[in-house]
């Protein structure tokens, strides 16, 4: 079982940066991918950026191409998403996951899920 505690969210001007931490509980988080989604108001949770246990693949959507930037530190059991440039419409709940094997890190059919952190973007 593997527990994660996302944080770091909250509001921030148009142009603005956030930076979102979620840590994870358990010994075998070096193991798991990674992903990072958010869900809006009456949409569907949508992905944002993923990572392989050991950091060596990554990917974006491509909304957040060249803006965010996802990592990890397996020592710290721990995985970052850096936002820059924010805009509007990336306001969201944002949420991380671990998901068991490394297969369509793209689709919200991960293993485990944090309780998510708000984001909110002003203009």
């Amino acid at each position: 079982q593997v527990q994660l505690v996302e944080s770091g969210g909250g509001l921030v001007y148009t142009g603005g940066s956030l930076r979102l931490a979620c840590v994870a509980s358990g010994r075998t988080f070096s193991r798991y991918p990674m992903g990072w989604f958010r869900q809006a108001p009456g949409r569907e949770r949508e992905f944002v950026a993923a990572i392989s246990w050991s950091g060596g693949s990554i990917y974006y959507a491509d909304s957040v191409k060249g803006r965010f930037t996802i990592s990890r530190d397996n020592a710290k059991n721990t995985v970052y998403l850096q936002m820059n440039s924010l805009k509007p419409e990336d306001t969201a709940v944002y949420y991380c996951a671990a998901k068991r094997d490394g297969y369509g890190l793209s689709f919200p059919r991960y293993d485990y899920w944090g309780q998510g952190t708000q984001v909110t973007v002003s203009s």
